[in-house]
């Protein structure tokens, strides 16, 4: 994909997000729950590989793949994060954004406009890898991989944490079980990992560094900017000192066997 119509298929997917951010953004006045802009991102990006697929100018077989395999991404979780805004009242860092923002309309349009962009951010390593000339069944096939175990894997934490969250003797606790039990946030170490599926599909393409924007942009969202401080903030108010524990002795993001407690270490 040359420069010029990679800029124009960005433009496109911006104009589109705007107006899908628009529309959350209204039905977030109607229901008060800014929650929707999470599932609406997910959607807008995994639309954005689909869009983004079929403009391209690269191998057919790659860009079938990378509509299936970010498509499916943004189908799956999208769908995820509307069952929970939908089934529930607004998640507590929202809420505590909004108590922030004394419920101004202005400011909570503005954070969904910047969604909007932030999904044009992450369609460029789509654009990267629809611009892949070369047809690899090798590369496709490494790229299914890491996208099976990626997805398969933040599927998976999904679950046990919504199975978690349901039981009603488990309000106030802090989830170990499973993927939780080796990570504080093993969701958020799946979602990085999936983008390296497009970091092996644009291997080798004329854009193909623009592919690592993923990865390394994603990671940056979720260490520092907009993941873990912001849940971490809003598991220490609701759940204080067994969130603590649940710091000390469980990695933040990359999966590992927890560390024994103080209290475990102690002699009886």
């Amino acid at each position: 994909m040359r420069r010029a119509e990679a800029m124009g298929a960005l433009a496109w997917v911006a104009l589109a997000m705007l107006g899908v951010m628009l529309a959350g953004w209204a039905w977030q006045r109607r229901h008060q729950n800014i929650g929707i802009v999470d599932a609406l991102w997910a959607l807008g990006v995994g639309g954005s590989a689909v869009a983004i697929a079929a403009a391209g100018d690269g191998a057919p077989a790659v860009r079938v793949a990378l509509a299936v395999f970010g498509g499916l991404w943004g189908l799956r979780l999208g769908w995820h994060l509307w069952q929970r805004v939908r089934g529930e009242a607004e998640d507590g860092r929202y809420a505590h954004l909004r108590a922030h923002w004394h419920g101004h309309q202005g400011w909570i349009l503005g954070f969904f406009i910047g969604q909007a962009l932030l999904v044009v951010l992450f369609a460029l390593p789509f654009v990267a890898a629809a611009g892949q000339p070369e047809a690899s069944a090798w590369r496709i096939a490494l790229a299914a991989v890491v996208w099976g175990v990626s997805v398969g894997g933040e599927a998976i934490a999904d679950r046990q944490l919504a199975r978690f969250r349901a039981d009603p003797s488990n309000k106030g606790q802090v989830c170990r079980v499973g993927l939780w039990r080796y990570s504080r946030h093993p969701n958020y170490f799946f979602e990085w990992l999936h983008w390296f599926t497009y970091v092996v599909l644009a291997a080798g393409a004329p854009l193909g560094w623009l592919a690592w924007s993923g990865p390394v942009v994603m990671y940056v969202f979720l260490r520092w900017l907009s993941g873990v401080p912001y849940t971490e903030q809003q598991a220490l108010r609701t759940r204080g000192q067994a969130y603590r524990d649940y710091q000390r002795t469980t990695s933040m993001i990359f999966p590992w066997p927890p560390r024994r407690s103080p209290a475990s270490e102690s002699p009886p």
